[in-house]
């Protein structure tokens, strides 16, 4: 899988044929679904999907487009009854941000998602590869889409490495040297590479014997050496600022509308000091607020 100058559906074919025959059955990969899913749902779907698993992503999307099927009509909502409705889904300032790009698209925007990459990235919490899954998988045009999961595949399959590097620049050029010229093909050979690197090219345990990509895979055909690793460590979540964060806001979403004392807020925490620090992170992040000795959901 050496880099080219823009491969043919051909020269793809081993990898999108894999990915026709064995990609995960994901209800926005459902022909009806997919339908009435639209750029509002893909966008809905890329900020849930990052760093959260699949499984627990699916019944918060179809609850929140169900609740909020046009970023208009999620506008209008409350920030805390977007932080509340986010639930476990973890990291709620992803919460904040999709509602601010949804403010954004109603105002700028007459409600409709751009299509443009460059308008996209102007939307809040919208980065490179969100703005780019949302024009290539919602309106179909060619770019290059690299998550971490397609950053492991280029890095083995073309690299040669066992691991990534830290993300840049580079990865969208390689990737775009490796799509396919049509349009379809190139979104195709977009999600295949996600998929490989979500389902079989894992981090910690790859199945190389079941990959599309074995016979022209750099990595494999230099004995898939131990090239190093250099990926940012996520530190454990049990007795951690995260873990603190999470239980002040769920304390909240129970509460709410109404407020509660700051000094109830878990009053058996073992740690005070991080109770605290888990309060104040939050108000500052916007995802509580303080009125006096009362603590609340955003309004």
């Amino acid at each position: 899988m050496a880099p080219t100058s823009h491969p043919d559906a051909a020269e793809s074919l081993p990898l999108t044929r894999w990915y026709r025959l064995a990609a995960r059955d994901l209800p926005w990969r459902r022909p009806r679904f997919h339908d009435d899913f639209g750029a509002w749902g893909t966008l809905v779907s890329e900020f849930m999907l990052q760093q959260t698993p699949v499984n627990r992503v699916i019944p918060h999307l179809e609850a929140w487009l169900d609740r909020w099927p046009t970023p208009t009509a999620m506008a209008a909502a409350t920030p805390a009854e977007v932080v509340q409705q986010w639930a476990n889904l973890g990291y709620p300032r992803r919460a904040l941000w999709l509602h601010r790009a949804a403010v954004e698209i109603a105002q700028r925007h007459d409600g409709v998602v751009p299509r443009d990459v460059d308008a996209l990235l102007q939307l809040s919490g919208i980065g490179d590869y969100t703005a780019r899954a949302v024009a290539v998988f919602a309106y179909g045009d060619r770019h290059p889409v690299v998550d971490t999961n397609t950053r492991r595949v280029l890095a083995r399959a073309v690299l040669g490495q066992a691991q990534p590097g830290p993300p840049s620049r580079r990865d969208l050029a390689l990737m775009d040297s490796l799509l396919p010229t049509d349009v379809t093909e190139a979104a195709v050979f977009n999600a295949a590479a996600m998929e490989l690197g979500a389902t079989v090219c894992t981090a910690r345990s790859p199945r190389c014997e079941m990959c599309p990509l074995v016979g022209a895979c750099a990595w494999v055909a230099a004995g898939r050496p131990d090239t190093g690793d250099t990926r940012r460590r996520q530190a454990a979540f049990e007795g951690s600022d995260r873990q603190a964060r999470g239980a002040v806001l769920r304390m909240l979403r129970t509460a709410a509308p109404d407020p509660v004392l700051i000094d109830s807020v878990l009053p058996d925490w073992p740690d005070p000091l991080q109770r605290d620090r888990a309060i104040d992170s939050l108000i500052a992040d916007g995802l509580a607020e303080a009125d006096g000795e009362m603590l609340s959901l955003p309004r």
